[in-house]
């Protein structure tokens, strides 16, 4: 028998087999492809032992880019490019799972296309099976080494960083000094906040003893821990003031300069910038501005015949914390979509 008519004879007959058994269509649609980067994906789930048959054709004979099928999640089980037509084109499904169906244009303009696809089954055990893909939010957990730092210990700390008995002039002292006078200090590292107290006389004087006999009687067990805690340190780290106003004889004004130009300016009798002042027989306050470099005080005595005599103190709270770092396992949850069958868990 002539070989060509034999292995003709062989294809009718493989062809015959196939057509006899149950064709199921999956889909069947005409579609248009947008212009320059249009794509269309359409999902399918298919039994074990399935037959898939994939048939195309672009109406107006155009080339569409690419066709492309892929075993989800990432297996590609087909691919042609410039394609007009793709006739009766079949894939032995191996194994149940989701096929991903790509068509993509690159061209100028868009394209009319029309798509069969069909399944044959194995067996009537799979003959309705459900190819609709359904889809589901699912949660990825991952867990990223991140570095942290983290607070080893921190020790509060009370300082008297300044404390003087300074006297200032009349306005018409015959020894020529002056009426005014500008002390400044420096506010140590980590400060968070200070307190002041100015208090003229022995009135200014007795109060600010008084004041610490008040503290002592007032005092709570837990700041009692705390190194050189007293009516000072309570007001700069609470604002709790213990001290009384009094009544005088003298008073005294005051200004907190902002810098050094300012202190230049007060001295020439030229307006100055300043960020708190008063006039005031005694004073006591919390201070939360500013928390670091020099402190500039100018003092001036109006009394045109008298001197006077200051008590200055100044406390300062300090907080020294000491870090380190560790890595912690930080949990990242990510959400993403997943396709799944109804046939299958």
């Amino acid at each position: 028998m002539n070989k060509i008519l034999l292995l003709t004879l062989i294809v009718t007959f493989s062809s015959t087999i196939l057509w006899g058994q149950t064709t199921i269509d999956v889909t069947e649609t005409t579609l248009k492809i947008k212009a320059l980067g249009g794509e269309e994906i359409f999902y399918y789930g298919f039994a074990e032992g399935d037959k898939l048959i994939f048939n195309f054709q672009e109406l107006n004979d155009k080339e569409l880019k690419e066709i492309e099928i892929i075993e989800l999640p990432s297996s590609s089980k087909f691919m042609d490019y410039k394609s007009k037509k793709i006739e009766n084109k079949i894939f032995n499904i191996t194994r149940t799972g989701i096929y991903k169906f790509r068509l993509y244009n690159s061209a100028i303009s868009g394209r009319i296309c029309k798509l069969k696809i069909q399944r044959i089954p194995a067996s009537d055990v799979t003959k309705y099976f459900n190819t609709s893909v359904y889809w589901r939010i699912v949660q990825d957990t991952t867990y990223i080494p991140t570095e942290e730092k983290y607070l080893v210990k921190s020790d509060t700390i009370v300082q008297e960083i300044y404390s003087s008995n300074p006297q200032i002039s009349s306005s018409t002292a015959l020894n020529g000094n002056k009426n005014s006078q500008i002390i400044d200090f420096t506010l140590p590292d980590n400060t968070i906040s200070w307190s002041f107290y100015v208090g003229t006389g022995k009135e200014g004087k007795s109060e600010y003893d008084n004041a610490k006999v008040r503290f002592i009687q007032n005092m709570t067990t837990s700041v009692s821990k705390i190194p050189g805690y007293g009516p000072m340190a309570a007001l700069a780290l609470t604002g709790i003031s213990y001290f009384n106003h009094i009544q005088g004889e003298d008073n005294v004004k005051y200004w907190f300069l902002s810098d050094l130009n300012s202190v230049a300016l007060f001295n020439s009798g030229k307006p100055f910038m300043q960020y708190k002042m008063g006039d005031v027989i005694n004073e006591a306050s919390q201070m939360k501005f500013p928390l670091k470099g020099k402190i500039y005080l100018a003092l001036l005595n109006d009394n045109i015949i008298d001197p006077i005599r200051l008590t200055i103190k100044v406390s300062t709270i300090q907080v020294n914390q000491l870090w380190n770092s560790r890595i912690r396992q930080v949990m990242s949850i990510t959400n993403r979509q997943e396709a799944y069958l109804k046939n299958i868990n």
